[in-house]
C-alpha cells in the first residue's frame, strides 16, 4: 500500500492486498491516518473466501484450466467420481474453471466433444486479494470520504459499488468505479492545521495576533515552533549564513560614501576596530567596506 500527500490531500492506493495472513503473505495493516481518497482493488467484488483447508494431490497451472497441464489432467480425470478438482484462487469469466464451479453435468473438452463432469469441484481461495468481508471492514475502519474501485471485473465491481453505497448510506461517501483509462477529477478545499509546540505554546496568542515560527511537517501532521526549538522537537537544526559580495571599484572610498549619503538618509561610518578597516553602514542593514584599491565588499 502507498499513502501519498498531494497538496494536503491524502491518497491511499491499496494495490492487491489481503487482510488475512497466510504462509506466503502478511496481512495488510490499517494506515495510521485516514485518507481523503482510497483507491482500492475490487477483484472479488462481493464474494467471500471459503475456509482455507483441504488436501491436494497435483498442483498444475494454469488455474483457469484453459490449456496446459491442468487442462490435460482435468480431461483425464473429470469423468471419475473418486477424483476432485480444487480451484485455489480467482477465476476469470469465460474460462473452464469458472464454468465447472457451477457444477454442470457435462463439459466441452479440447477436441470439441463433451464429457460428463462426475468429479467433485471445490473452490478454496489461496488468492492474495481481499474478499468483500475484508474490504468492507477495511473501509469501515478507514472511513474515507472518497472511494475509487479499481482492478476488478466490471460486473463484480458494480455489485461491490452497490453494496458499499448501501453500507455507507448514512455518510456522504463518494464511490466511483471508473473504466480503464478513464480520468477521475476531484476538487478539495482542505484546511491545514498546525500545532504550536515548545516556546510558542507557552503563551496563548490574542485574537488577531500573528504567530511567527517555523512550520515543520512530519508524516501527515504540521507543527509550528520557535527556531531555537527546532533541534529539540525534530532531527533538524538551524544555522546562520553570512554572505559577502566583492565588487570591483577603483574610485575614492570617501566619494562613494558621499554619493550614498545623497541617496540615503542614514549612512554611518564604523570604527576601524569594529570593521577592521574603513567602512560605513547604510540604514543599519548594509555594510560597505574598503578591501583594496580595486575592490569593496558588501555584506
Amino acid at each position: 500500500m502507498f499513502m501519498a500527500d498531494i497538496a494536503g490531500v491524502r491518497v491511499l492506493y491499496t494495490g492487491d492486498y489481503s487482510r488475512e495472513e497466510d504462509c506466503h503473505l502478511c496481512a495488510a495493516e490499517i494506515p495510521q491516518f485516514s485518507p481523503d481518497i482510497c483507491i482500492i482493488e475490487s477483484t472479488y467484488g462481493v464474494q467471500l473466501h471459503q475456509p482455507r483447508n483441504g488436501p491436494s494431490v497435483v498442483m498444475a497451472s494454469p488455474s483457469g484450466l484453459q490449456s496446459g497441464l491442468s487442462r490435460q489432467l482435468f480431461e483425464m480425470w473429470c469423468s471419475e467420481k473418486k477424483n476432485a478438482c480444487v480451484i485455489p484462487g480467482y477465476v476469470v469469466e469465460g474460462t473452464l474453471a469458472k464454468t465447472i464451479i457451477n457444477e454442470p453435468k457435462e463439459v466441452t473438452v479440447m477436441n470439441g466433444l463433451t464429457a460428463p463432469l462426475n468429479m467433485q469441484v471445490h473452490y478454496i481461495s489461496f488468492s492474495a486479494h481481499a474478499d468483500f468481508a475484508q474490504t468492507s471492514t477495511f473501509l469501515k475502519e478507514l472511513m474515507p470520504p472518497n472511494i475509487i474501485l479499481v482492478h476488478g471485473e466490471a460486473n463484480e465491481m458494480g455489485r461491490l459499488k452497490q453494496k458499499l453505497i448501501t453500507q455507507f448510506a448514512d455518510r456522504n461517501t463518494k464511490i466511483i468505479s471508473p473504466k480503464n483509462c478513464q480520468s477521475v477529477e476531484m476538487y478539495f478545499n482542505s484546511e491545514k492545521m498546525a500545532k504550536a509546540i515548545g516556546r510558542l505554546a507557552e503563551k496563548t496568542p490574542e485574537v488577531g495576533e500573528t504567530v511567527s515560527g517555523l512550520l515543520v511537517k512530519k508524516a501527515f501532521t504540521y507543527q509550528i515552533m520557535a527556531p531555537d526549538d527546532l533541534h529539540v522537537f525534530s532531527q533538524l537544526s538551524t544555522t546562520n549564513i553570512s554572505q559577502r559580495i566583492t565588487i570591483a571599484y577603483s574610485g575614492a572610498f570617501g566619494v562613494l560614501k558621499h554619493r550614498l549619503k545623497q541617496m540615503f538618509e542614514s549612512v554611518v561610518s564604523l570604527p576601524d576596530e569594529e570593521s577592521e578597516g574603513p567602512a560605513f553602514r547604510v540604514h543599519e542593514r548594509l555594510t560597505v567596506k574598503y578591501e583594496s584599491e580595486k575592490h569593496i565588499s558588501l555584506h
